[in-house]
């Protein structure tokens, strides 16, 4: 079986380390670099970012205790510089919904510079997915964002949480989401802690959609846990970060997801671990099992 080692293709979401890179950013990454990864997906705000998500960003990171996100008070080229002084690349980042409809201009600039290829929205709106008609509708949204990406010369991703997995009226959200979208302009990053959550098989899926499935956010269970009810609110969220862990500390079965990617075509693996405590030995041991197991 092939390894992410021998292609040096580890990743990591900074949203693992927020609190860490906003007290000291270049320490974050030399430790991030020390420990083998080798591709950062960011996360937003960024400087360019809607109005709507910088506000939404204050009240959110003072409730975590932290407030970088983005650049972390840098500007593009100096954290291009940093990356490469520490063996590092930037391959992806997550934005905001407001700022993939309104600024995609300053958005692929930004990412162009960097050498990222996928911006990617981490959630739809809950206002925006509470019915078929609404997943319906954001399809015709995201083929939007799709081609105005593609005309920018990036590629525009969607990140599924847990929601939109519970069928309604027969049809499954998040199916009449995907197959309503242009696989040349909507491609998917799987959280496969997430999809499991919510009673779904991430074998399956990279299966079904195998021309569309081009990330993966790489984390464990500690027990198999599934959501109270259809995912589709944070209060059903909360109670499933306890069991949250380390890759190859859990029982997901990360061999044959990874396997199943690598067959389809994935292009990027990141781990996220959401907030982590104790991050330098967690994804530590991520970084040894991904490099040294699969």
């Amino acid at each position: 079986m092939d390894r992410l080692k021998k292609e040096d293709k580890l990743g990591i979401q900074l949203f693992s380390i927020p609190k860490m890179l906003s007290e000291d950013f270049v320490g974050g990454i030399k430790m991030l670099s020390d420990l083998g990864y080798k591709e950062i997906e960011m996360f937003g705000p960024f400087p360019f970012s809607a109005e709507k998500a910088k506000k939404g960003w204050e009240g959110a990171a003072k409730m975590l205790g932290f407030s970088g996100s983005g650049y972390f008070g840098r500007d593009v080229k100096e954290v291009k510089k940093i990356l490469a002084d520490h063996g590092l690349k930037t391959t992806g980042t997550h934005t905001d919904l407001d700022t993939l409809l309104q600024n995609m201009g300053p958005l692929a600039e930004a990412a162009n510079l960097l050498g990222q290829k996928y911006v990617t929205l981490p959630a739809i709106p809950d206002d925006k997915r509470r019915t078929l008609d609404d997943y319906r509708k954001m399809a015709d949204t995201f083929n939007t964002i799709g081609a105005s990406a593609k005309k920018h010369g990036v590629r525009f991703g969607y990140h599924n949480h847990g929601y939109g997995f519970t069928a309604i009226d027969g049809k499954v959200p998040f199916e009449v989401l995907v197959d309503n979208t242009d696989p040349n302009l909507v491609f998917l990053e799987m959280d496969i802690f997430w999809t499991t959550a919510a009673g779904a098989d991430p074998i399956n899926y990279l299966n079904k959609y195998s021309n569309r499935y081009k990330m993966l956010h790489l984390k464990d269970m500690k027990e198999k846990k599934t959501f109270s009810g259809d995912g589709n609110d944070a209060s059903q969220w909360f109670p499933l970060f306890s069991v949250m862990t380390s890759a190859g500390e859990g029982v997901m079965d990360l061999e044959g997801i990874v396997s199943t990617a690598k067959k389809i075509g994935v292009e990027h693996y990141y781990v996220e671990q959401d907030l982590v405590a104790a991050p330098k030995e967690a994804l530590g041991k991520s970084a040894t099992y991904l490099k040294g197991k699969i």
